[in-house]
């Protein structure tokens, strides 16, 4: 018997069954552009570009620019976006391969979405097959089955309008917005025009003013025939929008209320926190121009919106804007850019002036990137602001010593209890404390100032044992005395709003109290009566004050409906938090808080009184007292220009190894290159900062990363218009140390929110 007929021996029924052989498959490419660029969903920087493949004849029709395919790469299939059908490839035809599967007709990305994606990644140095990661929810397979049923029964494809009950409120509020900002005329002209502008707002005080302004633009720009995109700092300012949005008439996008009929509605959500199927049906709908107007968080600034648009951002210099993935694009430069390339209109709503906002209205068109360029500043009139806002005093020490008050550093001194004892009178006050749970902190027995280290001036903390340690330095705090009034006794004050409860009920007996904080058994509470009674919450989770007017018709009452009105009086305690807090915009990021809270107080008219307890920043304070955040804006930039921080300097953060960090230096030009320097003469700085050791993260071991003990961080800083230029280094570089295979960690931000 030969070797190679020899057969292992198998109990009957146990023999293993013969393979049969498939007959390969005959593939024919298509006739006409038989070649389709297909972006991968693959992340690593050096496989940024895109790869040909060829199409079936089958295929033809579907596999269009667009639409999500399934290819081979490296051996395993992986889903991809097909950018481009073209007739001719440079790849060797020997190497070229079918693609494998159309997964939906229907186009994901359009053209206009697939430009600004390649936009963004130059912009912020990454590559498309990031962007597309974070702007394409994962699909779901139901949902094209549902929105194609929806196509063929016609739903979709009726003419969008909106209510009569929604046009007349535009109408009204038309006149009331131009009544209340300076140069509205420009902003009506802009949305309405065919060329690119852009505007940044000061939004007035009042509950839930700013959305009211926010959905005024949108409505004047769904009017106009423009698309519009309005990204919101948070979950909670997203569910308030939506509140607004429905009030004045517009319909979410929903199941209508045909049997068995499609989804319709005037706006859609997006968010990262909704389910998978709700996000891939939201985003369908927008991207088959069902729907031409999206709110939501970060993730709706990559909506696959068409035609000229309306992009508009509020707060746009919160730490929620940035993406939290490689390349870390920031939601205020993704709007301008789109808007840009729309030739539509870019939009800032904000409290708190952002110095990047108060640069941009001051540059002119030279200095100018991608990302950044001239806007047009919109205010309210001074006669609108002052009968808008509250009564608002800064109770310091100063001030507390003129009205010789007894209690000076107390955190609730006696003036502040007189004046929420007059307001429970009439309606619920609002206290506004830094920090969830209880804190303590240690100051002087004497003057009841905070107790600071005598090394660095930071905030010395209790010990249980011993004497009381720096919160910054580490250092023991011996024999310690006050820098003030040289006292030397200590005392323990509770900070936070479990401790603010209970030092409060001493203070006004038999008064209710809410807690509304993220971290409390009842967590954020929405809303409350409008009835007297204590409001204790942290920044951002304030409950709305919920009024019940009676609404008639020819003096005959018909209903009851529920109104957002404001708080009787409100108290911002511990404002000398502030003062410690970190980062290069901490002064804006704490005016931007104060002013939101203020916002939501009663105006002058109705007897509204908002008090700023504490030692705080002047110019801090006198904006706020002014309601003008231009004052410290301008401030701020005066001082980035004299330090060459951002926005005066487009900036670029790098971190990793320290080997990797220099070489990467070296490679972009910042040593001994022309990125070397930044400005002329005798004013010329240092091109970047550092390197500056950082700890190793938290979330890896100390085994993945070679040398990751040695982890450092640089500043490198350009002039605005080489932005884009340095964007596109650092990508290159990183391309190469990861096609290198080398061990080391190297990353980069461009325009990073924290510095530190």
């Amino acid at each position: 018997m030969v070797e190679s007929d020899a057969q292992q021996p198998a109990l009957d029924g146990l023999a293993p069954p013969k393979r049969r052989k498939r007959a390969a498959v005959q593939r024919i490419a298509a006739v006409n552009n038989p070649i389709a660029q297909v972006v991968l969903d693959v992340q690593a920087t050096h496989l940024g570009r895109s790869f040909d493949y060829l199409v079936q004849s089958r295929d033809d029709e579907t596999a269009i620019p667009g639409v999500l395919v399934r290819v081979r790469f490296g051996g395993r299939l992986v889903n991809g976006v097909v950018w481009k059908r073209t007739a001719i490839s440079e790849t060797a035809a020997s190497s070229l391969k079918f693609i494998e599967r159309v997964l939906a007709p229907e186009v994901l990305v359009p053209q206009e979405l697939r430009d600004d994606i390649t936009d963004i990644a130059e912009a912020y140095g990454g590559t498309r097959a990031n962007i597309l990661r974070l702007a394409v929810p994962p699909r779901v397979a139901r949902i094209d089955a549902e929105q194609r049923f929806g196509s063929c029964a016609g739903f979709g494809k009726t003419r969008y309008r909106l209510s009569q009950e929604t046009l007349a409120w535009h109408e009204q509020e038309s006149e009331h917005f131009s009544a209340s900002y300076e140069a509205a005329q420009s902003l009506k002209q802009g949305i309405a025009g065919n060329a690119f502008a852009a505007f940044i707002l000061d939004t007035l005080p009042g509950a839930l003013r700013w959305a009211s302004d926010a959905a005024w633009m949108m409505i004047e720009a769904l009017t106009s025939g423009k698309s519009v995109v309005l990204v919101l700092p948070d979950t909670r300012s997203l569910a308030e929008m939506d509140i607004v949005l429905e009030t004045i008439g517009m319909r979410r996008f929903a199941p209508g209320k045909v049997e068995h009929g499609g989804w319709t509605g005037d706006y859609v959500c997006l968010g990262s926190s909704m389910s998978p199927a709700e996000r891939y049906r939201s985003y369908g709908a927008l991207a088959s121009g069902q729907l031409r107007c999206v709110i939501g968080t970060r993730a709706a600034m990559y909506a696959p919106v068409q035609g000229p648009a309306l992009f508009a951002i509020v707060d746009d210099g919160v730490y929620q804007n940035a993406d939290g993935h490689m390349p870390y694009a920031n939601a205020r430069g993704v709007q301008r850019l789109r808007a840009k390339n729309h030739h539509g209109v870019f939009a800032v709503i904000s409290f708190a002036r952002s110095v990047a906002s108060q640069w941009e209205c001051s540059v002119s068109r030279s200095d100018t990137s991608l990302v950044t360029g001239p806007s047009e500043a919109l205010r309210g009139l001074p006669s609108v602001v002052k009968d808008s806002m509250p009564w608002i005093r800064w109770l310091n020490r100063e001030e507390l010593s003129r009205l010789a008050d007894p209690t000076i550093g107390a955190r609730v001194p006696h003036t502040a209890v007189t004046v929420l004892t007059k307001a429970l009178q009439s309606g619920p006050v609002l206290l506004s404390v830094p920090y969830d749970g209880v804190r303590q902190v240690l100051s002087c027995a004497h003057c009841h100032r905070r107790a600071q280290c005598k090394r660095c001036t930071g905030p010395l903390e209790p010990k249980a044992s011993g004497a009381p340690q720096c919160m910054w330095c580490g250092a023991i705090a011996v024999d310690w005395h006050c820098t003030y009034c040289s006292s030397e006794r200590l005392q323990l004050v509770r900070v936070g709003a479990a401790g603010t409860a209970a030092e409060l009920r001493q203070l006004f007996r038999h008064v209710p109290q809410v807690i509304s904080t993220p971290h409390q058994p009842r967590g954020i509470v929405e809303e409350i009566t409008n009835k007297p009674q204590i409001v204790i919450a942290t920044p951002g989770a304030e409950p709305h004050v919920r009024s019940v007017v009676s609404v008639s018709s020819d003096g005959v009452p018909v209903c009851d409906a529920p109104v957002h009105s404001g708080y009787q009086a409100v108290a911002i305690l511990d404002a000398w938090t502030g003062l410690y807090a970190p980062g290069v915009d901490a002064r804006v990021d704490t005016l931007d808080t104060w002013m939101r809270i203020v916002s939501q107080c009663q105006p002058r008219s109705k007897a509204g009184q908002a008090l700023l307890i504490g030692e705080a920043d002047p110019i801090c304070a006198q904006s706020l007292l002014t309601w003008n955040s231009t004052v410290l804006a301008s401030r701020e930039l005066q001082d980035r220009a004299e330090t060459g921080m951002p926005p005066i300097y487009a900036t670029a953060c790098i971190w990793g190894g320290r080997d990797a960090v220099m070489h990467t230096l070296a490679q972009i030009g910042a040593i001994g290159g022309d990125f070397s320097t930044i400005g002329e003469g005798d004013s010329a700085l240092p091109g970047f900062l550092g390197p500056v050791p950082i700890p190793q993260p938290r979330t890896i071991s100390a085994r993945q990363f070679e040398g990751s003990d040695d982890r450092v961080r640089v500043l490198v800083r350009v002039s605005p218009e080489q932005h884009d230029e340095l964007a596109l280094r650092l990508r290159t570089v990183v391309g190469r140390h990861v096609a290198s295979r080398d061990r080391q960690e190297l990353r980069f931000q461009i325009d990073p929110k924290n510095l530190l």
